[in-house]
Order: structure tokens, then C-alpha cells, then sequence
């Protein structure tokens, strides 16, 4: 058995003060930090959108942030700008060990359509190389922590376990927006549903991942 962490999103404009802050997102840091050397192959994915990407209220003439629209072919919640490419509010949080990171994913490169997944856009079109990568180091058992838990978290655990992957999702490690009350609560009963493995790092740190 081999492991990997994937870190989801852990950047500056996710965290409390950013663009997008995800309340308690920075709490996540530390855990990522102290779960790293626990496994084989340390992941990350990274929001990296153009300026004129589709899912940016400012982007759509008399939108606002949090209304529902079209992007793709496909609803789309619009956001505030955030994670701009090459921009600090796209960087990684300054205190995440990012030296232990082997392999970094862009993600929402593409104007036209949003990409929650750290394997793949909403559609399912384009991949970002993800589950090649993965596969290629031999990487069976994956655990899945990071920013927001409705959205992007949720996207990546139910993909990888679609890639072939056993997935545990490290729970301490994420922290949800939350846009409609409940959404944290349905986000963990779909990725259950899927097929996910709920734990803690405490019970990481303990006994690792078991399959």
C-alpha cells in the first residue's frame, strides 16, 4: 500500500480575510503540516483562474456575488474574484510547508468553465493530471484535506474514489462556506455515500491509513 495527502486549495484568498475566506480556514494549516511526513507522497491543488474567469460575479453585468448562473453548460455559483493567477492571494497560506509538497495541480484555468475537482473541470472534459500522477507513483490509499468542504473537498474525495482510489477524509483538516445553511452536513453525507472514509488526524498520526 502506498499513500498520498492531498491538500485542496490551501491559499491565501481561502483564508479568514481573503477574498473567498472559508471561516476557520486557516486552522487547517497546522494539521496539514503535521500530517505530511505520514505519508508516501504529499499532493496539492491550486485555484489559479484568469482574470476574466467565468465564475466571478464582477465578470457578469449586474451579478452578484452568491447568485446562480450559467457556466459551461452548467450551474455555477458566482464567487468574488479570488485566486487570480500569479497573484498573492493565489499563493499557498506562508505558513503550510509547502517544500514537502512533490506535485502542485492547477485548477479553473479555463474562462469558460469552473473546476471544483482537483482531477478534473465540472463537466468532466479536462483532466489535470492528477490521478496520472498518482497511479504513476503507485499510490493506492488516499486521504483528502483542505478548503471548503462543500465545494472543492467534495469534489476531489468523490473523484478520487471515481480514479480508483480508497479515500479517507481527514475531517479536522477541512473547514466548509457553508452559502446554504446545512451544505457542510450534505457535502460529508454525499462524500460518505460515495464511498469516503470519515476520520481525524489524530487517528491518521495513530494509525495511519489502513485499507
Amino acid at each position: 500500500m502506498k499513500t498520498a495527502l492531498i491538500l485542496v486549495d490551501l491559499q491565501n484568498d481561502f483564508l479568514p480575510g481573503g477574498a473567498l475566506g472559508v471561516p476557520g480556514g486557516d486552522a487547517v494549516i497546522p494539521v496539514a503540516n503535521a500530517l505530511m511526513d505520514s505519508f508516501d507522497v504529499v499532493a496539492a491543488t491550486q485555484d489559479w483562474h484568469p482574470a476574466d474567469h467565468g465564475s466571478f460575479a464582477a465578470n457578469h453585468a449586474g451579478a452578484q456575488v452568491g447568485d446562480l448562473a450559467e457556466l459551461g453548460g452548467l450551474p455555477q455559483v458566482l464567487w468574488p474574484v479570488h485566486c487570480m493567477q500569479d497573484t498573492p492571494g493565489a499563493a499557498f497560506a506562508p505558513e503550510l510547508n509547502a517544500a514537502r509538497i512533490a506535485a502542485v495541480f492547477p485548477k479553473g484555468t479555463d474562462v469558460a468553465i469552473d473546476s471544483y475537482s482537483g482531477f478534473q473541470d465540472n463537466g468532466g472534459r479536462r483532466q489535470t493530471g492528477l490521478a496520472d500522477y498518482l497511479q504513476a507513483q503507485g499510490v493506492t490509499d488516499v486521504a483528502v484535506m483542505g478548503l471548503a468542504t462543500d465545494y472543492c473537498v467534495k469534489a476531489t474525495a468523490i473523484d478520487a474514489v471515481a480514479a480508483g482510489f480508497r479515500v479517507t477524509l481527514v475531517t479536522d483538516g477541512c473547514r466548509g462556506v457553508d452559502l446554504a445553511d446545512g451544505d457542510v452536513e450534505r457535502a460529508l453525507a454525499a462524500m460518505v455515500a460515495a464511498g469516503v472514509r470519515l476520520t481525524d488526524s489524530k487517528q491518521l498520526l495513530e494509525k495511519g491509513l489502513k485499507p
